[in-house]
């Protein structure tokens, strides 16, 4: 769950011009769009095609084929609706984006919700990225089309909460043979939408982790599991970690690492901070810092006291002994910086070892997925 959503304001769109439809006045022709819409030439090239903007950033063209759609962004930006071209079944929008972005988009027509059909990075079936020019490489994250189907790891458990309630399957992946456990928050979209289980394999092999037990964790309601409540750190302690070590894959629960993002982030800061013999490892992007109690039902939860319930408690005393915290935010989430410069500041002053990074993104894991095999890296060394 994402706080708010950040609206740098709406994109420009541009205006159809007349002209031949492959010719220089049509839309397309300064993206080097090859053939007119509908050829072949034209629908096997790949989207979104950038050109420089002029101010720094750049212009991306999307292209949809098919009826009247918008493309709609991932914490970043407003719907963008499309323009029809002439009296064609093409359909496209010129996009303004900063420089280093990456971004998850779909498009969303009457029917329902799209990935783009002409981009070969997807991120779940509904979902695609796109990433300016300039946005640092993933080298680690594999391409996957929308159509194809994340692997999933072999080992699991079953984990029937009597303090949470219900019923989760934790998935178990040995990186490197296995080894300390990280604990990924939001488990289920590092499998099915991102494919964290192929990532960090390949940042093992390249000699950029060490060995590992990934354990992907589900949630079902994020807001209460999250928002630094005691009881999904007890149920992980008293239930999880007890079924982990009986599991058949070779782990080390003896360290913990916790994985967060948003409200998992802060989750995770929390843990660090209040389950000190549970948790003093910690990579986290874009942690909710803005959050304290009742501050998610105001009708503008980021102007809530800078840093929120974790600044006041740093503020109290300080952090517990061997605490080693990595943040990371995205260069374009001008509100949540505040909240999380102020906690970083407030760490390092507390005695942890601090690490600050800032990724090419929005709110969104297309642009936290490298740092997380990076911070992970990191707080296990």
């Amino acid at each position: 769950m994402h706080a708010s959503r950040p609206r740098p304001g709406s994109p420009d769109t541009a205006g159809v011009t007349s002209g031949s439809p492959a010719g220089p006045e049509s839309p397309f022709g300064a993206f080097g769009l090859p053939g007119a819409p509908g050829t072949d030439a034209f629908r096997s090239a790949a989207a979104p095609a950038f050109v420089p903007s002029g101010d720094g950033g750049w212009t991306a063209l999307f292209r949809w084929r098919g009826g009247p759609a918008a493309v709609e962004f991932e914490s970043w930006s407003d719907p963008v609706p499309l323009t029809r071209w002439r009296d064609t079944d093409c359909w496209y929008a010129e996009v303004r984006m900063p420089a280093r972005l990456r971004v998850t988009y779909q498009f969303r027509t009457d029917g329902g919700s799209y990935a783009d059909p002409y981009n070969p990075v997807g991120a779940g079936g509904e979902r695609s990225v796109a990433a300016t020019p300039d946005a640092p490489p993933q080298p680690h994250w594999p391409a996957v089309d929308a159509s194809d189907v994340l692997p999933l790891p072999r080992a699991r458990v079953r984990w029937a909460s009597a303090r949470l309630g219900g019923r989760r399957t934790v998935r178990l992946h040995p990186v490197g043979g296995g080894g300390p456990v990280v604990l990924l928050l939001d488990g289920d979209d590092w499998l099915h939408l991102h494919p964290a289980m192929t990532a960090f394999d390949a940042a093992y092999d390249a000699g950029e982790m060490p060995p590992a037990t990934l354990v992907f964790v589900p949630a079902k309601d994020r807001l209460a599991e999250f928002g630094c409540r005691p009881a999904w750190w007890e149920a992980v302690r008293d239930e999880l970690l007890p079924l982990l070590a009986e599991a058949d894959v070779p782990l080390d629960v003896t360290t913990l690492v916790v994985a967060g993002q948003s409200l998992g982030g802060l989750s995770a800061m929390y843990a660090a901070l209040e389950f000190p013999e549970l948790v003093n490892r910690v990579a986290c992007q874009s942690p909710s810092l803005w959050w304290s109690p009742g501050a998610e039902e105001l009708a503008d939860p980021l102007g809530a006291p800078v840093g929120g319930a974790i600044a006041a408690r740093l503020r109290e005393r300080p952090a517990p002994a061997g605490l080693r915290v990595a943040f990371d935010l995205g260069e374009h989430e001008t509100r949540m910086r505040p909240h999380c410069e102020l906690v970083e500041s407030l760490t390092e002053r507390a005695g942890a070892t601090v690490r600050i990074s800032r990724s090419a993104a929005g709110h969104d894991r297309a642009g936290w997925r490298q740092a997380l095999l990076r911070d992970v890296a990191w707080a296990l060394a």
